[in-house]
């Protein structure tokens, strides 16, 4: 059974400064900038794991050819449970196509549950549409 979420009505959508990067999953957009800064003040709030790049890989549209050689690969991506037992590549999307083109089979990534991650939504229109997304969800059986 998959914990349902409930709405903080205290929520309090992540401030965006004019530098930071952002990322749009759909409605849902996630703070980048403040996510990695609070990951790298907290490590011990947070694991890194293996993940298949194969399994992570979604065919990236836009890919800054020039930007990948100077991507660092051995860098964790981080991923979100977007959905019970459902992780979104958030960020690292050039380590991960760097690493696919080089054959490398494994990457590092930080996997954040939503009570991790949700605090970096930057707008109460995605934060709601989040838990009732979540809240619609079933966990995936295994293949």
């Amino acid at each position: 059974m998959v914990k349902k979420l409930k709405l903080d009505n205290q929520f309090i959508p992540c401030v965006i400064a004019s530098y930071d990067e952002l990322y749009p999953n759909g409605i849902f957009e996630f703070n980048i900038t403040k996510m990695i800064e609070y990951i790298q003040k907290n490590p011990d709030e947070f694991t890194i794991e293996a993940v298949v790049v194969e399994d992570s890989y979604s065919g990236f549209s836009s890919i800054n050819e020039s930007h990948l050689d100077s991507v660092d690969i051995g860098k964790p991506v981080i991923m979100a449970e977007i959905a019970p037992e459902r992780f979104n590549l958030i960020d690292g999307n050039h380590r991960m196509e760097k690493a696919r083109r080089m054959g490398i089979k494994n990457v590092l990534a930080y996997k954040l549950n939503p009570a991790q991650h949700m605090k970096f939504l930057t707008t109460q229109k995605g934060y709601e549409a989040y838990i009732e997304y979540w809240n619609d969800k079933k966990v995936l059986k295994a293949r």
